[in-house]
């Protein structure tokens, strides 16, 4: 399951710089986002919410990430759940140009998270630890 967890959580990086590449295109163009986008930004939760609970199941039989670092493989997956939606909230659904440029920089700020969990091996491998 760890192997799942880890190809799951590259994926979210990946997408994340599509998303960013996307919306920062639709605002290079002065297009406003479309729905499209949205779907896609929902699915980027989705996507982050399954991984959380794989980490959640995992932690529930016994496996931590190899450094130990747990809680803050929580708050980092937390703050990915919630960050675009809440963008999304702060901009109050504006499609605008700036909100194009908001959600450019967001995504590949996720990105950068997600780069940084994986070389500091916050997300993983999950091991049992040794008692």
């Amino acid at each position: 399951m760890s192997d799942i967890h880890g190809i799951f959580f590259n994926t979210q990086i990946l997408f994340s710089l599509i998303l960013g590449l996307w919306a920062a295109v639709n605002a290079g163009r002065g297009r406003s986002i479309s729905g499209n986008f949205w779907g896609a930004v929902a699915t980027f939760s989705v996507l982050i919410g399954i991984t959380l609970v794989m980490g959640i199941i995992m932690t529930a039989q016994g496996f931590r990430p190899k450094d130990g670092r747990l809680i803050l493989y929580y708050l980092y997956m937390a703050f990915l759940l919630i960050i675009m939606p809440g963008l999304f909230t702060l901009l109050r659904g504006r499609d605008d140009r700036a909100a194009g440029l908001a959600f450019a920089i967001l995504a590949w700020f996720n990105a950068g998270v997600g780069v940084s969990m994986v070389e500091r091996q916050i997300t993983g491998p999950w091991v049992m630890p040794i008692e």
